[in-house]
């Protein structure tokens, strides 16, 4: 059987992980907290963040790095997106030669605007083909609840990506394989933005109409500082793009969401960073996500609107009027 390591012991990499060894793989997840780590080994549980969850046999748990890495066919990395390249730099060297680095975040690197792949590549020192990404309609809690899902699994090299696509089929996990690197990552890391912002619209007492407008203007962002970049536009039709897009806008379990709607109720920033628990990857990601729109030509007024809330003190009152003040054009997914 292959041995898979998972770099991150949070809710994503913990449930990825039981994907990962109901398929058939003995996993191994590295985490910083040693009461963590001791909970997966001596309970089957990792009750931090998937509490009542019964994890599978197949699974352990250890504190140090090299010793999860070591022997690994995947390399599964799970921790927060702006900490990736510093931890790439610890482990480069304990990763098998012949791995497949597998990508769970969904966001953009401050300062370079590189996508997770790209800072793989570069800190790894590995090239494309080894480096693979999954992004879908995937909330953490009901994979771990073993809920009927879909994903897409993504590698410039077809047949890494149709071994992630075999290592991580299950009754209940359904992958579908593309090459469209771009797209699959692209479509991750705006949909968080944009669950900011319908987050925002839900706190502030707004309806469907509203959420469903942003929802689908939001998808049009997306898809052109996708296409602009090199993606494939029928990605963003997809899985990784209004799929994972509608369950991050919609569900109470994306925290984007959540964060989101807490600013929309009145919390400040700083207060709402204060009562969330785990890492909005939008809150991070949605600066670079602009620079690199604004790199390339692209429009994004949703996301410009968001960074003006989070990071320059606009209240989402504001952020809903500048967008509706906006001129008046035709309607187009792309090319507006």
């Amino acid at each position: 059987m292959a041995r898979v390591a998972i770099m991150g012991s949070g809710s994503w990499g913990t449930a990825f992980g039981m994907v990962l060894a109901d398929a058939g793989s003995d996993v191994v997840i590295w985490g910083r907290d040693a009461t963590v780590t001791a909970d997966i080994n001596d309970n089957h549980r990792n009750d931090a963040y998937h509490p009542g969850i019964l994890l599978p046999d197949r699974i352990s748990a250890t504190t140090r790095a090299q010793e999860a890495t070591s022997g690994a066919s995947l390399v599964v990395l799970a921790v927060p997106a702006q900490v990736l390249r510093d931890n790439l730099g610890s482990w480069g060297a304990s990763i098998d030669p012949d791995a497949v680095l597998v990508s769970l975040m969904k966001g953009i690197e401050l300062g370079t605007s590189k996508r997770m792949s790209q800072v793989i590549i570069e800190a790894a020192g590995v090239d494309a083909g080894r480096v693979a990404v999954v992004s879908g309609p995937n909330l953490a809690r009901e994979i771990a609840e073993r809920q009927p899902a879909a994903t897409t699994v993504a590698c410039a090299d077809e047949g890494s990506a149709r071994r992630l696509q075999d290592a991580c089929t299950n009754d209940y996990f359904r992958p579908y394989w593309t090459t469209d690197v771009v797209g699959t990552e692209i479509g991750g890391a705006v949909k968080n933005v944009i669950a900011l912002a319908n987050g925002m619209a839900v706190g502030m007492g707004l309806g469907e109409n509203s959420q469903a407008s942003l929802i689908t203007r939001g998808l049009a962002e997306m898809a052109r500082l996708g296409v602009a970049l090199g993606a494939d536009p029928l990605t963003f039709q997809g899985l990784a793009g209004v799929g994972d897009l509608v369950a991050t806008c919609q569900s109470p379990l994306s925290r984007n969401r959540t964060f989101g709607q807490n600013l929309g109720q009145g919390l400040s920033v700083a207060e709402t960073i204060a009562v969330t628990k785990q890492t909005c990857e939008g809150f991070k990601s949605c600066e670079p996500i602009l620079a690199l729109a604004r790199e390339h030509g692209v429009d994004m007024p949703i996301t410009e609107q968001v960074v003006e809330v989070v990071h320059h003190g606009r209240s989402p009152r504001m952020m809903a009027s500048s967008f509706m003040s906006r001129d008046t054009k035709g309607e187009g997914l792309i090319d507006d």
